[in-house]
């Protein structure tokens, strides 16, 4: 056995972990709208994303791709389970932590009509990122930053 071999390995954390991600949306009827059922949109959904990976979910029209994305950044309410990006449960924090946690995570809608104008450049768009979270630095800084993004991604 080699020294290697018997050092105990200790993973980092993931950046991203989901745990039984669930979000359910009442379905109200009668004369004054109580609920008589539930739509169960996402349902026991649990993930662990590493830094540096990326994912792609892919399933049919209406299984709950979109719906878990929106979720996991808190644009929709879970109904229950837990997300925890960077160590920091996202399903405690306030408006403004998600604001400051927003800048760091995001997702892509899977439509690129709807969250891509295409009468922008691709540095355009990825600078708009930029001045939406009021990151600028001074004349020139966010050309340069949109530059090293890009050549980032290649």
């Amino acid at each position: 056995m080699s020294p290697a071999d018997a050092m105990p390995t200790t993973a980092a954390p993931p950046l991203l972990r989901v745990t039984n991600l669930e979000v359910h949306y009442p379905i109200l009827g009668g004369l004054l709208r109580c609920e008589v059922g539930r739509v169960h949109a996402v349902n026991g959904v649990s993930l662990d994303i590493a830094a540096g990976e990326t994912l792609g979910v892919v399933g049919e029209s209406g299984c709950g791709k979109s719906t878990t994305g929106r979720a996991i950044v808190r644009l929709t309410t879970p109904t229950g389970g837990n997300v925890c990006f960077d160590g920091e449960d996202v399903t405690a924090m306030s408006s403004a932590e998600l604001r400051a946690m927003r800048r760091k995570m995001q997702y892509i809608f899977q439509d690129p009509y709807s969250s891509l104008n295409p009468r922008m450049t691709v540095g355009e768009i990825v600078g708009e990122a930029i001045h939406v979270h009021g990151l600028r630095q001074g004349p020139g800084a966010v050309a340069q930053r949109v530059r090293e993004l890009l050549d980032m991604v290649g």
